[in-house]
């Protein structure tokens, strides 16, 4: 099979090219910068120039592929204004850029990598595929664009796109870029005395259990249909928790709440980097403090077989492989 990737040089879909290729599969891969993709190149997958603003390239890369997985995506929290438009041409025009090309060039199966973010506040309740956004406001822009966009796929869906869409939960594995993994990282290193918003839910899901998730939407889902793709339900506050008790250390001792975070908004610009979080702390309150981003992923559990590891052994695999722990005999 010939696919189409977007997002190979990422954190999810490095990992899907690698078992795109380790299976057989020739990859095209669409890369902003050439000379930064070379452990594409040494996996064998041909590289396509461009970025989610390019239309020619993206529609070049296509031509001739049975395939296209759409994983590209900004994904932050806590950026300034100046940065929406980035944000919302790659969210949002980008996915429908992709997913409009490969509707109009017949291509034979399409995965879209939505988010559970894309359900909003779930408001301590777990939801499934069936769940929509309730509307009346956003936590943050980023998960406003990924709501628009999952509404384009279902739109394009509906023009006769076959096109299947998974939703995973918070993201984790080894070097993970993400502003979470460099808390995690904070606190391995003895750097992260405090914690903010512990009780913020989140569906924790390690990386490569996400990779595999697509592969089995490509193979087996139904066009049309949402799949979320999860690993365990748990808080910020039962990630560290976890992640304390995997790596030998005591959890953090001190919890920041929200009622002292909120004076430090105007300092923001200030404040946030100093913490590695972004300058729009304001932003940053309202996607954590009683927020929930709760989905089980029963379904696709039971129609695709996906099988994802358990928080601590997830955990106890991204810190094995960082070097972290030894690997056990």
């Amino acid at each position: 099979m010939r696919v189409f990737v977007t997002g190979a040089t990422g954190f999810i879909g490095g990992e899907l090219a690698r078992r795109l290729r380790a299976r057989g599969d020739d990859v095209r891969a669409l890369v902003r910068k050439p000379d930064k993709a070379t452990d594409l190149r040494e996996l064998g997958c041909e590289l396509i120039t461009g970025d989610l603003s390019d239309e020619r390239a993206i529609r070049d890369g296509m031509q001739g592929c049975d395939a296209v997985i759409h994983v590209a995506a900004v994904y932050e929290v806590g950026i300034p204004k100046s940065r929406h438009p980035e944000m919302y041409d790659a969210n949002v025009r980008g996915t429908e850029r992709v997913l409009g090309a490969a509707l109009e060039l017949k291509v034979g199966k399409v995965v879209y990598v939505s988010t559970i973010g894309a359900f909003g506040n779930t408001r301590g309740e777990v939801v499934d595929e069936t769940f929509r956004h309730r509307g009346g406001g956003y936590t943050s822009y980023y998960e406003e664009t990924k709501v628009e966009a999952h509404q384009i796929a279902e739109r394009l869906i509906g023009e006769g796109l076959p096109c299947v869409i998974v939703q995973p939960g918070g993201v984790y594995g080894p070097d993970d870029p993400s502003a979470p993994g460099a808390l995690m990282r904070q606190f391995l290193d003895g750097r992260l005395p405090a914690m903010m918003f512990p009780e913020t839910g989140f569906n924790m899901v390690h990386r490569d259990d996400v990779a595999a998730g697509i592969l089995l939407a490509l193979d087996k889902g139904r066009p049309g249909e949402a799949y979320v793709l999860g690993g365990e339900i748990t808080t910020i506050g039962g990630l560290f928790k976890t992640l304390a008790a995997v790596a030998g250390k005591k959890p953090p001792r001190i919890t920041i709440p929200g009622i002292l975070v909120k004076p430090l908004i105007p300092l923001g610009p200030v404040v946030g980097p100093a913490l590695g979080l972004g300058p729009n702390l304001g932003e940053l309150v309202t996607a954590a403090e009683g927020v929930t981003y709760w989905a089980k992923d029963d379904k696709a559990r039971r129609e695709l077989g996906y099988q994802p590891r358990g928080l601590e052994q997830g955990l106890r695999d991204t810190i094995t492989a960082e070097g972290r722990i030894p690997a056990k005999a």
